[in-house]
């Protein structure tokens, strides 16, 4: 939401003004910047004027805000996020990339692919990309719209996946593997969203999908007569790449497959794309000390957190792989879907899990032991901790001789400062 609002602050004639109950950095510093950050946090219903060409409601606003009531009231129009990007771009060319895992790099490598080349495109991604200044942009001048599609939901006015807004000329679906219980509780439910994805393809669409998923399959198959549909595999041809891995990959496959639809060749899309480090947060490396090195990743879902697990091990298969991760989010710590991370840390030499058993009450969701947690991962390799400092003290502890440090999460290990703690370690201080 703050990158929206900073990318429409650049807008000739454009006055832009926020809300919310809370806001940290990066998004406190990038809004003080551009002159954006409120007079007050909190909601505040005399914000809300009759001369307010438009509101657009972020999926964090409940349906009783008063900010939110008092747009009704007033009769003001009222977006979702997804739905603005939408009306902003309806006369380009979308391309949408949705999936359960690897749609914000194969996003980002399409965008930076068509930086490199120098093809203006309107965008949205769920991840910062070195060369763009933020992860929105909008303009009257681009020809193209590349948009990562997330499948969860638009706001509390409408609670449909919020890629069913964008109704795509080219789509790309990388995969699918269960998430987001807590609005998808039924598996079939999240499968039926993507079949809906599918169906909001434009008339004479192209989707592209990895063909190695059956389940993409089974929903590819049922797809209308007018798509063209095309499959890619993982990429295995020798150019120079600074991404590793097979899920990447896999990644860099479906982005060339895309590129070339809107008539970029293969080998001008690899050229641009060989100095591409990643998005921040998805397999960075944070530090390197002799024969060690540490990598921070946003890895959470079973899927996500294999994946990253097992490159990793491909890359420096003589190191050994320290890896650890923090179930966070609503499905990680639900104890019925706990089973789903079986053998997900195979591939690491010493796995650890950690969980705080106060963010399980704090979602409402039932306590489970970390034998529990240590049965469900199914490998004696893992351990598992529900105090950060303990696991830091066993992190410490290890002799990081020519070790590989993963950690893993879409949270902070309640605080920590993860890049010095990192390097702190495979540099031998305690």
């Amino acid at each position: 939401m703050h990158n929206l609002a900073l990318a429409l602050a650049q807008k000739k004639d454009y006055v832009i003004t926020g809300s919310d109950d809370e806001i940290f950095d990066p998004a406190k510093t990038h809004l003080e910047q551009a002159g954006l950050m409120p007079d007050k946090i909190g909601w505040d219903a005399e914000r809300i004027t009759p001369d307010i060409d438009a509101i657009i409601l972020g999926m964090h606003a409940r349906e009783d805000n008063p900010e939110l009531l008092k747009a009704k009231e007033l009769g003001l129009k009222i977006y979702s996020f997804p739905e603005y990007l939408y009306e902003q771009t309806k006369d380009k060319i979308r391309i949408v990339v949705g999936g359960s895992h690897g749609k914000t790099t194969t996003t980002s490598l399409i965008l930076y692919a068509l930086k490199k080349l120098g093809i203006e495109t309107d965008y949205m991604v769920g991840g910062q990309i070195e060369g763009l200044e933020r992860m929105v942009s909008l303009s009257d001048t681009a020809k193209y719209a590349v948009f990562e599609g997330d499948e969860y939901l638009t706001s509390t006015l409408d609670r449909r996946s919020k890629f069913l807004w964008y109704h795509p000329h080219i789509a790309l679906l990388t995969g699918i593997a269960w998430d987001h219980i807590n609005v998808f509780p039924v598996y079939e439910g999240y499968l039926d969203t993507f079949q809906q994805f599918v169906n909001t393809i434009e008339p004479n669409g192209k989707l592209v999908y990895y063909q190695g998923d059956e389940t993409l399959q089974s929903i590819v198959s049922k797809a209308r007569k007018d798509i063209t549909v095309l499959p890619y595999t993982r990429y295995d041809g020798k150019v120079p790449m600074q991404l590793f891995g097979s899920h990447n990959m896999q990644n860099l496959a479906g982005a060339c497959l895309v590129c070339q639809q809107i008539g970029i060749q293969a080998d001008d899309f690899f050229k641009a794309v060989s100095d591409f480090t990643g998005v921040d947060n998805r397999l960075t490396k944070i530090a390197e000390c002799g024969d060690n090195v540490a990598y921070q990743d946003f890895a959470h879902s079973p899927s996500k957190l294999e994946a990253t697990v097992r490159a990793v091990k491909e890359r420096y298969p003589d190191k050994q792989v320290v890896a650890c991760m923090e179930l966070h989010t609503f499905s990680s710590l639900n104890v019925k879907f706990l089973p789903h991370y079986k053998n997900t840390m195979k591939d690491a030499d010493k796995a650890f899990v950690y969980y705080n058993p106060h963010v399980v009450e704090h979602k409402r969701l039932t306590m489970f032991s970390t034998d529990e947690v240590k049965e469900a991962f199914a490998t004696n390799n893992v351990e598992v901790f529900t105090d950060s400092h303990l696991l830091q003290e066993r992190l410490r502890q290890i002799d990081y001789h020519n070790t590989v440090l993963l950690m893993m999460t879409s949270g902070t290990f309640d605080g920590m400062d993860l890049p010095v703690f990192m390097k702190d370690c495979i540099e031998g201080r305690k």
